[in-house]
């Protein structure tokens, strides 16, 4: 048996720094050890990379404490970022499509960064995957590279962007809290909480240092607006209103206009151009997770504009519901967690031959207590399956006498005379 100190010099003798870094902190810390070759710089617009990164902090958002969650684009060309969206939570593929739309729009305040990719590489996001932000690539003309799982080295543009944000804007913002645990607990923080808006007037104000003022090394110097400007490759323009068109989901149906609107998912929408149109067949394109308001065209795909919800609730309403369904979810998870420790059942260990002893009991009068309430949200003993008895069955049946009882005895139609049969 070798001693530790040989054991120890035959580990740091026969493994490679990778290996012994995956032993110990996993595959993660050994990929930092591994060689990558670098892809040859292109041009502008050549390809973007898009990806989710989750701020390690905590934000207001309408009275709710949410881990925000960044979407964008950069190009790996320049290394600008041309779009960006924020959501409050986890993010949807209305994110991607948000944070696509003011990576293509160059107008104020989007540009000058912009226009139509040839490629766009993502991993294999369920958000990314899906079917809108697919269809809304594939109009735009743009070729789709989904990367294999477990591969962020195949996107280093965009995993470099997440590591500068984190240590250069989230780590200087109030609630930080790494990711990795630390040997001392951190300190919970004292002061309060950013809000929504707080939160991204910064992230906006660093994206906008980052092109205009940041140099990153593979651009020798240059920020990259400077790289952007000095690239010559003509850019393609989309307009405004195309772009959005294309990043919407349509819902697939022809609609009529009716004096009450249009109905889309049982609710009726209104807007003023409306007036004078109802009959009119339309079709709707929207958002998906946003159907405050719609975007209603034509049969052949022109925009008609914009329409709202009609009877939208306010403030207080949606206030008092989400505080019903907040008390609903949680009384569901009570009676689930009283129903799995019911299911368990435990018995009692034994050091001698005795029956066995169930644990947890529970007394007659909570049985009945419990048993009082189940009864009233049963509403099968309300039935009455007896209280309008079935007629009987034809005559040539062969049907038991038990079942004949059962049944109403019905009046004979009476035989109609010849003068009523002669009358029409």
């Amino acid at each position: 048996m070798p001693s530790l100190a040989t054991f120890l010099r035959a580990v740091r003798r026969d493994l490679t720094a990778g290996e012994r870094a995956g032993y110990r902190q996993g595959p993660e810390a050994a990929r930092a050890h591994d060689v990558f070759a670098k892809r040859p710089r292109t041009w502008r617009n050549h390809v973007w990379e898009a990806d989710h990164v989750q701020a390690p902090l905590r934000v207001d958002a309408d009275g709710t404490l949410v881990h925000p969650y960044v979407t964008w684009f950069i190009d790996c060309a320049t290394k600008a970022v041309t779009g960006v969206a924020v959501t409050p939570g986890c993010p949807t593929r209305a994110s991607v499509l948000a944070a696509l739309r003011s990576a293509i729009v160059r107008t104020t305040p989007y540009g000058p960064f912009g226009g139509l990719p040839a490629h766009v590489r993502f991993d294999r996001g369920r958000d990314f995957l899906s079917r809108t932000v697919s269809t809304a690539l594939t109009a735009l003309d743009s070729n789709i590279t989904v990367l294999p799982p477990y591969s962020p080295h195949l996107k280093g543009s965009i995993e470099n962007l997440n590591h500068c944000a984190t240590v250069m804007l989230f780590a200087a913002l109030p609630g930080y809290t790494p990711k990795k645990p630390r040997k001392r607990p951190d300190r919970r923080p004292t002061g309060p909480p950013m809000t929504f808006q707080a939160f991204t007037e910064e992230l906006l104000a660093w994206v906008t240092w980052w092109n205009t003022e940041h140099r990153p090394t593979g651009l020798h110097g240059a920020t990259p607006l400077q790289a952007w400007q000095a690239d010559p490759t003509p850019l393609n323009d989309v307009p405004a209103a195309d772009v959005w068109s294309f990043t919407l989901e349509d819902d697939g149906r022809p609609r009529v206009l009716t004096s009450h609107g249009l109905r889309f998912r049982n609710r009726d929408y209104i807007a003023n151009w409306m007036t004078g149109q109802a009959g009119r067949e339309v079709t709707v394109r929207f958002m998906p997770h946003h159907t405050h308001e719609i975007e209603v065209c034509t049969p052949h795909g022109r925009r008609l504009g914009t329409a709202h919800l009609a009877d939208q609730a306010t403030d207080e309403q949606l206030t008092a519901l989400r505080h019903a369904r907040t008390r609903r979810a949680r009384r569901l998870r009570a009676d689930a967690k009283a129903a799995e420790q019911l299911r368990h059942e435990r018995f009692a260990p034994a050091t001698t031959p005795t029956d066995a002893l169930r644990l947890n009991t529970v007394t007659a009068a909570e049985a009945i207590r419990e048993l009082a309430r189940h009864h009233e949200n049963d509403l099968a003993h309300l039935a009455l399956p007896d209280l309008i008895p079935p007629a009987p069955p034809p005559a040539d049946w062969a049907t038991p006498d038990t079942l004949k009882a059962r049944t109403r005895p019905t009046t004979p139609r009476p035989t109609p005379t010849p003068e009523e049969e002669d009358t029409p």
